[in-house]
């Protein structure tokens, strides 16, 4: 996962309603009365929730680096290793639609706190599991938990800071993302590198403990949150609805197979820096996840690429680069590699920006559910790369996983490529009609 989820910022308004129309958005009589930077508060909030990005997705993919260390202690094949990883996804996919709900009825802060203490508890649990199946249950088990938080912040955020901050508190959350899911492989490596891989895991819970209680310390008592039902069949309304949406379908696919590419990649890198020709050390393939930063800025860009070429110019740019990047770390030259690794995760960051701020777009009913979908078909992708990427790097080296990369990528620009004749279709009817 990337670290900065841009899916996650819209995907927990309130009511469904647009994020940019609902009242927590928008200017209103009561706005004044809200948070707003150099008011009281509003420090308190920015920093707890950015402790809170921190520790969620330091959490999430804390054994991602140090996978080949876990196959070589417990004894297991990649392919099998990589379910630490794709359990924590799978579980958070699971869970973030009915968490979004629930938080609608017990509150915002209440379920972030929840999430965040069981998931941290879980990360003092995990380096003493005797076994993969027990360390691949404690990781479905936190993913899970932690579907808390994302399903919870940015709704927190949008009611109790004021609409001409919101923006720039949430651009701190997400840098917590970003910093977390960074820092927790870093640290995770170069522990593991001293001490061995389940110090390395102690290493990240201990500091996602630390986050947790510097975010329950900090965090204010929400004052503009109101209760509301929760009417499960309503929700299975609003779901179905969005899945039987074409554009909303394709949207959700692309988004997957995006992060398929990146799971596996980033699953299965550090097996191939740490063995023959390259034989990295730990510290050095965790260092490695560095690369991620060039991910804030290809995010970044995102806007200005889809005012220049439109929304599918831009996915075709950002899927022309990922393959570039994939067919570039081919080569058994490390800058070769690392060059790779910088074009796939910009072209990831790009495409899942479009796709993940499309489905907000798209949507016309129920955004924070369309929203809360993309989060899940986005983290299944993410499971399903690990697994299988893992599973190509035992059967047939790096090779493999660049060929399962590639698939996804003629995947996505198939069904990119559909959407586009479909448009020039649909414009020639409307033309013709018109003559």
């Amino acid at each position: 996962m990337p670290p900065a989820d841009t899916g996650a910022s819209v995907a927990v308004v309130r009511s469904g309603a647009s994020p940019l129309s609902s009242p927590a958005f928008s200017s209103s009589d009561d706005d004044d009365q809200k948070l707003v930077p150099g008011g009281p508060g509003y420090r308190r909030t920015s920093l707890a929730l950015f402790a809170a990005g921190v520790a969620t997705f330091a959490l999430l993919y804390s054994t991602q680096a140090l996978l080949p260390a876990i196959s070589d202690d417990l004894g297991v094949t990649p392919d099998q290793a990589s379910w630490s990883v794709s359990a924590a996804t799978g579980g958070l996919a699971v869970a973030v639609v009915p968490l979004s709900a629930l938080s609608e009825r017990y509150g915002r802060r209440t379920m972030m706190t929840a999430s965040l203490c069981v998931a941290a508890v879980l990360s003092l649990l995990v380096p003493f599991a005797p076994s993969l199946g027990w360390l691949v249950g404690l990781r479905a088990v936190q993913g899970a938990a932690l579907a808390g938080l994302p399903a919870s912040a940015m709704a927190y955020l949008a009611e109790e800071v004021s609409a001409r901050a919101l923006i720039g508190a949430i651009g701190l959350f997400v840098a917590g993302n970003s910093l977390g899911g960074m820092s927790g492989r870093i640290v995770a490596g170069w522990a593991a590198q001293a001490w061995g891989w389940r110090a390395g895991l102690a290493a990240v819970g201990v500091m996602a403990v630390v986050c947790t209680v510097v975010f329950r310390l900090l965090i204010p008592k929400a004052r503009h949150f109101t209760p509301a039902a929760v009417s499960p069949r309503a929700l299975a309304r609003t779901v179905g609805g969005h899945l039987s949406d074409p554009l909303l379908r394709r949207l959700y696919a692309i988004g997957a197979l995006f992060m398929t590419v990146f799971g596996a990649v980033y699953t299965v890198i550090g097996y191939r820096l740490a063995e023959a020709p390259f034989s990295l050390p730990q510290g050095v393939v965790g260092s490695i996840f560095l690369v991620y930063l060039v991910g804030t800025v290809s995010s970044a860009a995102a806007g200005k690429l889809v005012g220049r070429l439109g929304r599918r110019g831009a996915l075709y740019l950002a899927m022309g680069t990922t393959t570039l990047g994939l067919l570039l770390s081919l080569s058994d030259s490390l800058g070769a590699v690392l060059a790779g690794l910088v074009l796939i995760t910009a072209g990831f960051f790009a495409g899942h920006a479009v796709a993940s701020s499309s489905v907000s777009r798209t949507a016309k009913t129920g955004r924070a559910q369309a929203s809360a979908l993309y989060q899940t078909a986005y983290y299944l992708g993410s499971s399903l790369g690990g697994t299988l990427g893992a599973l190509a790097f035992r059967s047939a080296g790096w090779d493999g996983t660049v060929v399962l990369g590639l698939a996804a990528m003629v995947a996505a620009g198939s069904i990119t490529l559909y959407a586009t004749r479909q448009a020039l279709v649909a414009r020639r009817a409307a033309t013709a009609r018109r003559a």
